[in-house]
């Protein structure tokens, strides 16, 4: 069994007695009856994927950025050239990025993985070098990776993700980097799915609509090309995926093996939601979705995996600002109910529970 089916073996069902714990706490928290909304229904969540009936605080919050390029940029897909992507590398490197800004903001750890970058990238204290090749190939004319590419971008991702959980890291955030990276994203969407291309795919960089027809196009003639079968996952990343992808969908499932909590960005992290939930059911209750991203597809990711996002910013940057942001909800809620006293516990009488109850029952 190679490291990848180690992983998948190591998936379970959430814990339902964690769960079942957490609500009866819930229920008997100083407010009515479901008054704090999904948080409440997101502290259930996080028990049943940790196994604590009262999960701790988050102390280690971690961002993890793949970083990669796609050789379907030279088929105009985009407005930048594949040379930002090393740029942007060193960007998250030297802080100056707005996942630095944000994952500043809610003191969670960004680790930036060159998983396919298409250029030699200087060593760095900061950057892990998990290179499986330099960008994919242009998958409008071959498959954008061979089945062993496939398997080591999965397994890199695995990988370092274990290493940050073996580090301290107690909930993982999803974050990307790739120009071009939206086009091979709508692809894993549209052959997942079955959404039209049309429909899952946008503007990405800003395209206008003559460039966005054209996308549209490319991406189309590709799945006519190569076929992906829509019920398998590995079949699908190396077809029309993308490095980054398949590292994000390793980091998704490692972390569901694990137990931790996976905050899951925008439409990218979605493309990769999608192959490692295609790889392996059980992960899907693992998955907490950050924002609603403007990329059409992000609507059909969020369908096809049962998600509502935690946030509607309009963002669309991507590099895991969206989860950041949402990593300081997941803790807010496990906050209330760890931190929120009881009726029992703050003396308020019994009365008081029993017309909270009954006014929230009125409202419902």
């Amino acid at each position: 069994m190679g490291k990848l089916e180690e992983t998948i073996a190591g998936v379970g069902p959430l814990d339902s007695a964690a769960m079942a714990a957490a609500k009866a706490r819930q229920d008997t928290l100083t407010k009515p009856l479901g008054a704090l909304g999904r948080l409440e229904e997101l502290s259930i969540k996080v028990a049943g994927i940790t196994g604590q009936a009262l999960p701790r605080a988050f102390e280690h919050p971690t961002v993890i950025v793949m970083a990669g390029d796609h050789g379907i940029t030279a088929d105009g897909v985009s407005l930048y050239p594949a040379e930002v992507t090393p740029q942007m590398v060193y960007n998250f490197l030297n802080g100056g990025a707005g996942i630095n800004v944000l994952a500043r903001h809610v003191g969670a750890k960004v680790v930036v993985v060159d998983v396919g970058v298409a250029a030699e990238l200087a060593p760095h204290p900061g950057l892990v070098n998990r290179k499986v090749a330099p960008g994919t190939a242009n998958f409008a004319v071959q498959p954008a990776m061979t089945p062993a590419q496939a398997r080591q971008a999965l397994e890199a991702g695995i990988e370092v993700a274990e290493g940050e959980i073996a580090a301290g890291a107690d909930i993982l955030a999803t974050g990307d980097m790739g120009i071009g990276n939206t086009t091979p994203s709508s692809a894993i969407v549209a052959a997942i799915t079955g959404e039209p291309v049309a429909g899952v795919t946008g503007r990405g960089t800003g395209l206008d609509d003559a460039q966005l027809h054209h996308k549209i196009a490319v991406i189309e003639a590709a799945l006519r090309l190569h076929q992906p079968d829509a019920d398998d996952a590995m079949d699908v990343l190396c077809k029309v995926g993308g490095l980054e992808i398949g590292g994000l969908a390793g980091v998704i499932l490692a972390g569901a093996a694990h137990r931790v909590p996976i905050v899951v960005d925008g439409f990218i992290s979605g493309a990769a939601a999608l192959i490692a939930a295609g790889l392996c059911p059980a992960v899907k209750p693992y998955l907490i979705a950050a924002h609603l991203s403007v990329e059409h597809g992000h609507r059909a990711v969020m369908r096809h995996l049962g998600l509502v996002p935690l946030l509607d910013l309009n963002m669309r940057l991507g590099e895991g600002t969206g989860a950041a942001l949402a990593i300081s909800i997941v803790s807010a809620s496990v906050k209330v109910l760890r931190e929120m006293a009881t009726f029992g516990e703050a003396g308020v009488s019994e009365a008081a529970e029993t017309a909270a109850d009954e006014a929230d029952s009125r409202v419902k």
